[in-house]
C-alpha cells in the first residue's frame, strides 16, 4: 500500500524547541542590525555582521571599504521591520535592492544560527561526552514523529520507508534533520555514515533555503548546527537564503519537485503552518488531474480563528480542485500526533 506523505511545515513547529517565531525573528533582527558606534568603538548591533560587511568591502568588487552604504540599508531593515508582516515580506518589497537583500540574509543567517544554539536540540558535537538531551524534547513534536517514522520498522527496512516520505520546510533552520540524524545513531546504534544515508533517503525541501548544510550532509563544507560563524563563513551561509522572489520561481527545478510530491502524496499534513498565499501557490500541484482520488489532508490550527479556519479549508480544497475536507486539531504539534496517529501510521 502506498502510504506516501507530505509535511508542510512551518514556524510553529520550530517553536516548540525554541526557535523563533516570524514576530520574534523580526525582533532577532532589529536587534542585529541596530549597528552603531560611539566614534570608532561599536555599542550596539552585531559585531559578526559588522565585521563580514568589512570583509565583503575589502574583496575585489567591494566598496574601497566603505560598509556605510550596507548601514544605512541596515538601519533600514531596523526600522521598518515593525511595520512588515515579516523579514521576507519587507526583503520582496524592496525588490532589487541588493543591499537590503545582502543585510536582510546576513541577519537571517545570525540569527538562526544563534536561535539554533539556544534550542532545546543544540550540544556540544565536537565533545565526545556530549549528545542530545531528548528527555528535553517530551513536550515537543519530534519524539513522536520520530515514532511515526520508526514504527515497527528495523533498521534495513528504515530507507524504503523513508524515501516514501517528504518533508517541506518553510523554515530556515535543520532542526529536523540534525534531529533525524541523532535520534537514529541513539535508536539503532548505527554510526554517522549509515544515519546520514538513511536521512538521505527522506525527500527534505527547503523553499527558501536554509542557514547551510550540515556537517554529516552530502558535499561536504557544512556548518554544525548552532554554530558560532566566522564573518566570511556568515556571508557564504547567507547565499544560501532565498527571498520570495527567488523561492517561488517556478522554472527551479526544488519547485517542480514539490509540486510533483504533492500531486503524488497520498496524505497530506500541515505542522505549525501558516498557510500564507505565496507559500499555497509555490505548493500547488501542477498538472493535478480532477478525476484522480485527492490526499488524506491533515492540519494543526492552533491560535487560527473559525472565520479563517473556512479559509483555509478553501486553501488546501483549491490545491487539489476537488471538495476534500481537512481534518484540523486546534492543538500543539506537540499532540497533533496523538490525536490522528493511525490515520497517520505507516503500518
Amino acid at each position: 500500500m502506498n502510504q506516501s506523505t507530505t509535511f508542510i511545515v512551518g514556524a510553529g513547529a520550530s517553536k516548540e524547541v525554541n526557535l523563533p517565531t516570524g514576530y520574534e525573528l523580526k525582533r532577532d533582527i532589529a536587534n542585529l542590525l541596530d549597528i552603531r558606534f560611539d566614534r570608532w568603538d561599536q555599542k550596539s548591533g552585531d559585531y559578526v555582521i559588522t565585521n563580514a560587511l568589512r570583509h565583503l568591502v575589502r574583496t575585489p568588487d567591494g566598496r574601497n571599504g566603505d560598509i556605510n552604504p550596507y548601514l544605512h540599508e541596515a538601519w533600514h531593515i531596523r526600522d521598518a521591520l515593525p511595520l512588515a508582516i515579516s523579514i521576507d515580506n519587507f526583503i520582496d518589497s524592496q525588490r532589487g535592492n541588493e543591499n537590503i537583500a545582502l543585510c536582510g540574509k546576513l541577519a537571517i543567517t545570525r540569527a538562526i544560527l544563534e536561535a539554533e544554539q539556544k534550542s532545546l536540540l543544540f550540544f556540544e558535537s565536537v565533545r565526545r561526552d556530549s549528545e542530545l538531551d531528548y528527555s528535553s524534547l517530551e513536550e515537543t513534536w519530534y519524539l513522536p514523529f520520530f515514532q511515526l517514522l520508526t514504527e515497527n520498522c528495523e533498521k534495513n527496512d528504515l530507507v524504503e520507508r523513508f524515501r516514501s516520505v517528504t518533508l517541506i520546510i518553510f523554515n530556515y533552520d535543520r532542526c529536523i534533520e540534525h534531529f533525524i540524524f541523532n535520534a537514529l545513531k541513539k535508536y539503532y546504534g548505527i554510526n554517522d555514515q549509515e544515519a546520514a544515508e538513511i536521512v538521505g533517503a527522506l525527500n527534505i525541501y527547503h523553499p527558501y533555503g536554509s542557514v547551510g548544510a550540515l556537517q554529516w550532509q552530502p558535499g561536504g563544507g557544512g556548518i554544525s548546527f548552532g554554530q558560532a560563524a566566522r564573518p566570511e563563513t556568515l556571508l557564504a551561509c547567507s547565499e544560501r537564503i532565498r527571498t520570495f522572489t527567488e523561492g517561488t520561481n517556478p522554472e527551479e527545478s526544488e519547485i517542480l519537485a514539490i509540486r510533483q510530491h504533492m500531486r503524488e502524496a497520498k496524505r497530506v499534513v500541515f505542522i505549525g503552518f501558516a498557510f500564507h498565499r505565496l507559500n499555497m501557490q509555490l505548493i500547488s500541484p501542477d498538472g493535478y488531474d480532477e478525476g484522480q482520488e485527492p490526499p488524506r489532508c491533515f492540519a494543526t490550527t492552533l491560535g487560527i480563528s473559525e472565520s479563517d479556519k473556512g479559509v483555509i479549508q478553501n486553501q488546501i480544497r483549491n490545491l487539489y480542485k476537488d471538495n476534500l475536507s481537512t481534518q484540523m486539531a486546534n492543538v500543539k504539534c506537540s499532540e497533533f500526533f496523538s490525536e490522528f496517529w493511525r490515520s497517520l501510521s505507516f503500518q
